[in-house]
């Protein structure tokens, strides 16, 4: 009988194909205890265990080939890193020795432990990395029981699963599984990353789903609206083909898009930068013919390791994405963690109950004697290999911009005279994410060089509302008086003191968004590369002088439902 059930768009993208459905493996054990005279045994057999799923990570690693390879790579190095995190290992052995717990019950312990820890987390990326330990875990569990996945002769099929790692995914493409379908996960996580990288249709978050579809079930999964259907009908199927038309006509114009110029109907030049945090996602931008690097990451240089990074290791990372980008240019931002993040390097100043709105970001950084000093180091040194921009996280006055100018002209100065060649002039601006830099910008944008709005943040701090309360999914948005006025008098200042502005946040990567943005005055967007061709596309359909015209119209809008209307009547036309 026909169903159709919906859940998360993780990866556009639309198959036809068969459930293979796969029971997860859960880590729910009961209470159990050993007898300790035999400690020293079930330590072994935990240990065994452990490196039975190293010794398969490296094997998996060996078969991969060429791009997948790339893809793959930083995945299983995080995944190995979880597996010999000191941290979980110490708390396994001491659950044993001391508590006498199982091996599986010290496992599903110390996964309670940490997911109570990540749960608090503000960030909703950082969050999901729980789904990184949760996979960790549970293949330990299942080699401790000589447990693994069947996932032979899948070719053609859709894999129906609980959730899924990011490696076994590329496996699993590699054997031929058209779509992923999964009961958990996140947009987000490294699955749903990889999934979009790699072109995979993938729906997430389906509730229900493996009570409700059998094995050898045909489905038709549409990755981009978050759909599936079960046993479906001939209307079903009829527009499943139209779609697969649709979608390769589409993907054959969006490619067309990579070496054309980045400028409106009525031929005005707007820029298209990419989000990164990764050397795939800097060649990815690359060749998607990405105007620059509008946001480069460095929280995961602090966060893939219990040791802070060095100088050297930070210099590395940056030089490559400058020579990857062949001299378009690099935004990098400096360090934004909160006391939730950056308990795990030993950074936090304190535990705090509301990190989102602590000790994070620049202020972290000007409170932390050296780490500053060490990262602009770093930037500064591989701004002699292609033009790069530094970009303040959480700026909230002008004396914090003032602190940092001071330090990077004393550390330029520096530079120059130990011998290291850098760029004459590395432009420094701020993120717009506190409500209180919007307002206040007038007073310090002549110290700054550019600015970047952070949607993401601005607007839950603007209105109140917790982007990772599913409650207040209406509120944290875009299409708010308030929201549209506040970004519109930051472009419109920039502009006036002609300093670039671009805005960074999920909004700008959402291709239904870019006429209002146009028409607020945006001239420099910055997506994630998997975003690009969609944007930009838009962009060329857009006259962006009508569309500033018409901007007024919009600043009166007095509602959301005022503002959706401006929207549809410029998508009609």
């Amino acid at each position: 009988m026909r169903q159709e059930l919906s859940g998360l768009a993780a990866s556009r993208g639309s198959a036809l194909g068969r459930a293979r459905v796969r029971l997860p493996h859960v880590v729910d054990v009961v209470a159990e205890y050993i007898d300790p005279a035999g400690v020293d045994a079930e330590l072994a057999r935990l240990h065994d265990a452990i490196d039975r799923v190293r010794t398969e990570m490296h094997a998996m690693r060996d078969r991969l080939q060429g791009a997948l390879a790339h893809e793959v790579g930083e995945f299983l190095d995080l995944h190995a890193l979880l597996l010999d995190d000191p941290e979980l290992l110490h708390g396994l052995d001491e659950l044993i020795r001391t508590d006498h717990s199982s091996a599986d019950y010290a496992l599903r312990q110390q996964r309670d432990r940490i997911a109570a820890v990540f749960a608090r987390m503000d960030d909703d990326y950082f969050r999901s990395r729980m789904d990184d330990i949760d996979q960790v875990i549970a293949r330990v569990h299942a080699s401790l029981h000589r447990r693994l996945h069947d996932t032979t002769g899948v070719a053609g099929e859709i894999l129906v699963t609980d959730n899924v790692a990011p490696a076994e995914l590329a496996q699993l493409q590699e054997q031929g599984v058209v779509a992923i379908v999964t009961s958990s996960g996140s947009v987000l996580s490294h699955s749903a990353i990889l999934a979009r990288s790699l072109h995979l249709p993938m729906v997430v978050g389906v509730p229900g789903l493996l009570q409700r579809v059998n094995d050898g079930d045909a489905l038709i999964v549409d990755g981009g609206a978050g759909t599936v259907v079960i046993e479906p009908r001939a209307p079903d199927l009829r527009n499943h083909r139209a779609q697969l038309r649709a979608q390769s006509r589409d993907q054959r114009e969006l490619n067309r898009l990579r070496s054309q110029p980045n400028r409106s109907r009525d031929d005005v030049s707007i820029e298209v930068h990419a989000n990164a945090e990764s050397r795939e996602d800097v060649a990815e931008a690359h060749a998607l013919g990405a105007t620059g690097i509008g946001l480069y990451r460095t929280e995961f240089l602090f966060l893939r390791s219990n040791e802070l990074p060095d100088e050297q290791e930070q210099f590395h990372a940056y030089r490559d994405v400058v020579l990857g980008m062949s001299g378009r240019p690099v935004t990098i931002r400096t360090l934004d963690l909160g006391a939730d993040k950056a308990d795990r390097t030993g950074l936090a100043l304190r535990d705090e109950p509301n990190p989102a709105m602590g000790v994070r970001g620049i202020r972290l950084s000007l409170a932390r004697t050296g780490l500053l000093e060490t990262q602009l180091r770093a930037i500064l040194r591989a701004s002699g290999y292609g033009p790069v921009r530094i970009l303040l996280p959480m700026v909230t006055t002008r004396e914090e911009v003032r602190t940092v100018r001071a330090e990077l002209e004393r550390i330029s100065a520096a530079l120059r005279s130990e011998g290291h060649e850098i760029a004459p002039h590395v432009p420094l601006g701020t993120m717009i994410e506190v409500p209180a830099a919007a307002i206040a910008l007038s007073g310090f944008i002549s110290e700054i060089d550019f600015v970047a709005i952070g949607t993401n943040d601005l607007i839950q701090y603007l209105l109140a509302a917790d982007r990772n309360n599913d409650a207040l999914g209406e509120l944290h948005t875009l299409l708010h008086p308030a929201v549209l006025r506040v970004m519109r008098d930051v472009l419109l200042l920039a502009k006036k003191h002609a300093i670039p502005a671009s805005v960074c946040g999920e909004i700008a990567g959402d291709a239904r968004f870019s006429p209002l943005l146009l028409a607020l005055g945006l001239e420099q967007f910055s997506v994630h590369p998997s975003s690009l061709l969609e944007v930009r596309r838009t962009i060329r359909s857009c006259d962006v002088q009508a569309l500033r015209a018409r901007a007024p119209a919009l600043m009166r809008a007095r509602d959301r439902a005022q503002i959706e209307q401006w929207m549809a009547r410029q998508a009609a036309g």
